[in-house]
């Protein structure tokens, strides 16, 4: 006969209700993946990691009993591939469970429409030519937990704007190629055109502002929030107005991973949405924060949604 020996932790381990303490115990770390330069978001500077997806990716490890590892990436646009292609790669290479900040659109979610795909740049990986190719997976998303929106920058001095007819008589910047260039160039069959300055996406629409040659943007406030944070004493400030664009934000992983996983995640977005945290943690992070809007999961922002008073 066999004697097994059992030590005090071991023991304990076996009571059920202490069950989830001990599997949490030795669990490996959440993984999470975000981009390492896309400050109030997140940020990744000499190991340390800041920003708002942090935050919530800390509760959503915290919840779970795990601790947490970021995985910072680093993406570019290209023919070879596209961003929900590199997240693929990512989740489906092992290097994360979860991916943060993901735009939520149909086209992006479910099977990937390739085979596979090299992940973008993070570290320990090869030179990109050196990269193995990803068999990919399929991709769900957790429950949003932000909305993109466009909003006015304006000199803290100027009258305020609640509606776009009040950009009427201002010099209004409107980059080309872009959805609030666009958005600028056809409101209301173009009452606006008449003071529009147009600037194309080589021109520095902060400069356009500082040198007076507009003396508005409409831009994402997540732009504005990157700004400001350079640039903190600045003289220019998001106006009342903003106009949801049709996209939220969430977390992305794999359909094979534990449902579990998800489950938890929805569940922190839910609660920290609804006892007031998520909103604080964006003040503090200095991010406009506006809470997600239906649908969940969207086709994209269309110019007839935009364009409605």
């Amino acid at each position: 006969m066999v004697t097994r020996h059992f030590t005090r932790w071991q023991q304990l381990c076996l009571l059920p209700f202490l069950g989830c303490l001990c599997s949490g115990a030795f669990a490996a770390a959440l993984k999470v993946c975000v981009s390492e330069d896309s400050p109030p978001q997140s940020n990744v500077h000499k190991g340390k990691a800041t920003g708002f997806d942090i935050r919530l990716a800390q509760a959503v490890a915290d919840a779970s009993g795990r601790e947490l590892k970021i995985v910072p990436f680093e993406t570019e646009f290209e023919n070879e591939s596209t961003l929900s292609q590199e997240v693929n790669a990512l989740l489906s290479s092992g290097q994360c469970e979860l991916v943060s900040g993901f735009p939520l659109l149909k086209a992006d979610l479910g099977p990937a429409t390739r085979p596979n795909a090299r992940v973008p740049d993070h570290p320990g990986a090869k030179r990109k030519r050196d990269r193995a190719f990803i068999t990919l997976g399929e991709l769900v998303a957790s429950a949003p937990y932000q909305a993109s929106t466009l909003s006015v920058v304006q000199n803290v001095k100027q009258a305020p704007v609640n509606t776009l007819m009040d950009l009427k008589d201002r010099k209004t910047g409107a980059v080309t190629g872009t959805l609030a260039g666009t958005l600028i160039s056809i409101y209301r069959q173009g009452v606006l055109r008449p003071n529009m300055v147009t600037l194309s996406q080589r021109e520095n629409a902060w400069t356009a502002l500082e040198s007076g040659r507009v003396d508005s943007l409409l831009m994402p406030t997540s732009a504005y929030d990157a700004y400001k944070l350079q640039h903190t004493d600045t003289q220019w400030v998001l106006a009342s107005f903003q106009r949801p664009i049709g996209l939220n934000l969430g977390f992305v992983t794999l359909a094979t991973a534990p449902r579990q996983l998800l489950d938890v995640t929805n569940q922190v977005i839910a609660q920290t949405i609804q006892d007031g945290r998520m909103l604080m943690w964006a003040k503090q992070e200095g991010l406009s924060w506006s809470a997600p809007r239906a649908p969940d999961v969207s086709t994209g922002p269309t110019l007839a949604s935009l364009t409605m008073d």
